[in-house]
């Protein structure tokens, strides 16, 4: 990933993302949304790096390059040292880490960590506003539902709160982008179907009056070379698309850069000024 990160910037891709997950159980509940059967596309023999060590390693080896994950499983995680981590990141990188955020779907790995599985809603929306107040700077105190401490403070907060963009196709998941988001990331979806979930969250946007607010939407798009919809898309607030290797952990690197340049004559090229 970190050499992948270093041929990203050179072709001139504007960022990668990463995955999540601590662990992957032996077996798991066919409750996984984005495949037919609900077989979760993971095993154990796939290597999931620690995010915020492997951005911050991909961080040093170049310097454009904005680095998030899609998605970070939040509501698993204490928000105090995500603000910590994603705070000190953003410091050494200059300003280019995004915090890509769900709510999580594995329930297994939230009985493992025990943290209730039903409520995983609530307290992901609790984690953005203790992570937001934090990163503000100064000492803060926080009284909710899930987390409760006195006045304290981080330290280096960074310039400015890291963006948090909200992963998941549900309706609740695109409101909450629309609610609190600073932008939204898809799992990969048609053009039709990018086209529905603009127009929701679009709607949702203006409900909560934060049409003119600046909002990122991030997707895999599966008609990537079809520019001319793109565009349209673009037009209706798509800010980027992104792809993904097949077999990734055992293609050869340099098969890899293939695919980056391939992408960039092929589509990056069809949108430059």
């Amino acid at each position: 990933m970190i050499e992948l990160a270093r041929m990203a910037e050179e072709i001139g891709f504007e960022g990668m993302m990463g995955a999540d997950h601590g662990f992957v159980p032996e077996t798991m509940a066919a409750d996984y949304l984005y495949t037919e059967d609900g077989k979760p596309p993971i095993h154990g023999g796939l290597p999931y790096p620690e995010t915020w060590t492997t951005l911050t390693a991909m961080a040093m080896a170049t310097t454009r390059l904005k680095l998030s994950c899609a998605v970070y499983v939040l509501p698993l995680r204490n928000p105090i040292e995500v603000a910590k981590a994603t705070g000190t990141l953003s410091r050494v990188s200059n300003g280019r880490v995004i915090l890509g955020a769900g709510a999580g779907w594995m329930k297994e790995e939230f009985d493992v960590y025990g943290v209730d599985f039903k409520t995983r809603g609530r307290r992901m929306d609790e984690c953005i506003e203790v992570i937001r107040k934090l990163q503000q700077g100064g000492y803060v105190e926080h009284r909710g539902e899930f987390f409760d401490f006195p006045p304290l403070a981080i330290g280096p907060a960074p310039d400015a709160p890291v963006p948090i963009y909200i992963g998941g196709a549900s309706k609740l998941a695109l409101r909450r982008a629309a609610r609190i988001g600073d932008g939204w990331i898809g799992a990969g979806n048609s053009i039709e179907e990018v086209e529905d979930i603009l127009d929701q969250l679009n709607t949702m946007r203006r409900e909560y009056g934060r049409e003119q607010e600046p909002f990122e939407v991030v997707c895999p798009v599966m008609q990537v070379t079809e520019t001319e919809r793109l565009k349209e898309l673009e037009a209706k607030g798509l800010t980027s698309i992104c792809f993904g290797f097949a077999d990734n952990y055992e293609l050869p690197i340099e098969q890899k850069h293939g695919f980056l340049d391939w992408f960039a004559q092929n589509v990056m090229a069809n949108f430059e000024d």
